[in-house]
């Protein structure tokens, strides 16, 4: 009888072993037909973005349709670090989280709108042209800022719809006068060597959702006393412009990401008058003296409600100061690389918040220039009590940072948009800022 029985068991546990086997098998086929399926839609919806980029580079001078939806999958698998894996993008990682949410995609080209996002900091939900069409620019010149010809950047920008603005080929674009942009705008210079400079720069002003991003501006002029169009329906006079690269002015959800900026006639990124929700990040600024100011004027209180993301940039060779000059407002200065300065890196009046953490700092030679920052003309009663800290900021060749006020972490809630990284990644996550050189069909 124990014979019998155990001839039993054993038979009950091999039976129980085949069926465990086949309902492995049939759940593996599921999830197997479950990825083909979902396979086949991320196909889809590329061969869709392919589709609609193609059309606009062969209509260049009108902007085209959008595939009529994008499957989530795709939005889904940039963010999702263990999908890119998977596709066998891990390989390419930096740190830099802005870059490994697009960079890795050999066919970037067809997913563009990709980038949209992969924004950080208080500017993260700046959309730009994301919901709009194509507009692909082939035509370099700006005679009539009025009437701007269809082709030309200006006409694309002045819109009053949104559009991703692309470029045919390389090209210098000098603006006989500042280029005046509308809501719901991406230029992306991804793809082309795109220079604006020798004339007006970029004014985005009253308007929201503006993505800028890989361009070259440089040689800025002051522009003005004259008739310029802002959109389809008004142009109006201008008066004189002070020759930034980039200013913002009244305005929100905006990002400057990837730039390569330089020798302007006042700065390089103004932010005033009440703009906020502002990310600058991966931007390679070089030669200038006031490279960043954020905040219009110390009694202007509107700028009290700003807020401004300073990351992954690298500030380089022939600066001298303001990286940034910030006044009123929240400003996080975070994971930046600070290899030039001539007077100071971060200044600021009228009681701003300035929370930097992770940044490398190497001071310049000149021994009375160590310092990361200044207060402007204030009295060291005042300055006292404003909240500038430095946490996890690498010091190098004599830089120090003089922290002032409550020194809590609750104190910087409201400049706080993003978790730093060490500060020892700052060369890795910087070693691409500015400007990028993509090719088609290969990781940018």
């Amino acid at each position: 009888m124990a014979g019998a029985f155990s001839v039993r068991c054993i038979f009950a546990v091999l039976l129980f072993a085949i069926v465990s086997a086949a309902t492995e098998d049939t759940e593996a086929l599921k999830l197997r037909d479950a990825d083909f399926e979902r396979a086949q839609k991320l196909f889809n919806s590329s061969m869709a973005d392919r589709y609609e980029f193609d059309e606009a580079e062969a209509w260049h001078e009108h902007a085209v349709e959008n595939p009529d939806q994008v499957a989530a999958e795709v939005e889904m698998s940039i963010r999702n670090s263990t999908e890119r894996r998977k596709l066998g993008y891990f390989s390419c990682v930096t740190g830099n989280p802005i870059d490994d949410c697009w960079r890795c995609d050999p066919r970037w080209q067809f997913h563009r709108k990709r980038l949209a996002d992969c924004a950080i900091g208080f500017g993260r939900n700046a959309i730009g042209g994301r919901d709009g069409k194509y507009y692909v620019v082939s035509d370099s010149s700006d005679d009539d800022p009025v009437n701007p010809r269809p082709g030309t950047l200006r006409h694309a920008v002045i819109q009053d719809r949104p559009l991703w603005i692309v470029f045919k080929r390389d090209m210098v674009i000098k603006l006989k006068q500042e280029l005046i942009m509308n809501s719901f705008k991406t230029i992306d210079g991804r793809g082309a060597n795109v220079h604006i400079a020798g004339g007006g720069c970029l004014t985005i002003q009253f308007v929201t959702n503006i993505i800028i991003h890989g361009l070259n501006i440089h040689d800025c002029k002051p522009t003005g006393n004259a008739m310029v169009r802002s959109s389809p329906s008004h142009f109006g006079w201008r008066t004189m412009a002070d020759g930034d690269a980039v200013s913002i002015f009244g305005s929100s959800h905006v990002w400057v990401d990837h730039n390569s900026l330089s020798n302007c006639a006042d700065g390089l990124v103004d932010a005033v008058m009440g703009s906020t929700a502002i990310t600058i990040s991966n931007n390679y600024f070089t030669h200038h003296n006031e490279v960043i100011l954020l905040g219009h004027s110390d009694s202007y209180t509107r700028d009290k409600m700003m807020q401004v993301t300073i990351a992954y940039n690298h500030f380089g060779e022939g600066l001298i100061q303001r990286m940034p000059r910030c006044r009123h407002g929240y400003f996080h200065v975070v994971n930046n690389d600070y290899t030039h300065w001539e007077m100071y890196a971060i200044g600021g009046s009228a009681d701003p918040t300035i929370n930097s953490q992770g940044n490398r700092y190497l001071a310049p030679t000149n021994p009375f220039a160590k310092e990361v920052t200044k207060r402007v003309i204030t009295t060291n009663g005042l300055w006292k009590h404003w909240n500038w800290r430095s946490e996890g900021d690498l010091m190098l060749n004599g830089a120090y940072f003089t922290q002032s006020g409550a020194g809590t972490g609750r104190s910087y809630a409201r400049a706080s948009s993003l978790a730093a990284k060490s500060s020892s990644m700052v060369g890795s996550i910087t070693s691409s800022a500015g400007s990028l050189t993509c090719r088609r069909n290969v990781r940018c």
